[in-house]
């Protein structure tokens, strides 16, 4: 009996552990976002991200096309994100946009991000999860939605 009030004592302070490390990472904003050399951040090992700018054609997403010029395209992501919903622009400088994604159930959060490149024509865009392994598809889901909703 004592062994398993034991382990059971163990199992809750594991559970208890997990939880802490998810509730913190999940309201930390990561290391490491923003543009650096006309790059955002890379891809993390796991699955729960996408990217225009990675290599890895599973988390390959393509970018938003400039609509007339450097305004009107902020203007049009800034919609299109408003439309959307749940998500809160937390850094807007001239060529670059950080915004926060928080599912409806979980409250889980999401970074956004979104590099405007006038030389090339292209908003370059990353989203990827803060917390878990899989994302179940939602990043590639919030593009899919974003671009429709953008164009």
């Amino acid at each position: 009996m004592k062994v398993v009030i034991v382990i059971s004592a163990i199992a809750m302070v594991l559970v208890a552990a997990v939880m802490i490390f998810m509730l913190v990472k999940n309201t930390n904003t990561p290391a490491g976002l923003g543009v650096n050399n006309g790059k955002l951040a890379p891809m993390p090992a796991s699955p729960n991200a996408v990217s225009s700018q990675t290599e890895d054609v599973d988390k390959m997403v393509v970018p938003f096309p400039f609509k007339e010029g450097l305004k009107e395209t902020k203007e049009a992501i800034k919609q299109a994100l408003l439309a959307y919903g749940n998500i809160e622009i937390h850094v807007e400088e001239q060529k670059y946009f950080h915004a926060v994604s928080t599912t409806s159930t979980m409250k889980y959060h999401d970074d956004l991000e979104f590099y405007f490149d006038e030389q090339a024509g292209l908003v370059h865009f990353r989203s990827a999860s803060r917390v878990g392994h899989s994302d179940m598809g939602l990043n590639r889901e919030r593009y899919n939605l974003l671009i429709d909703l953008y164009n």
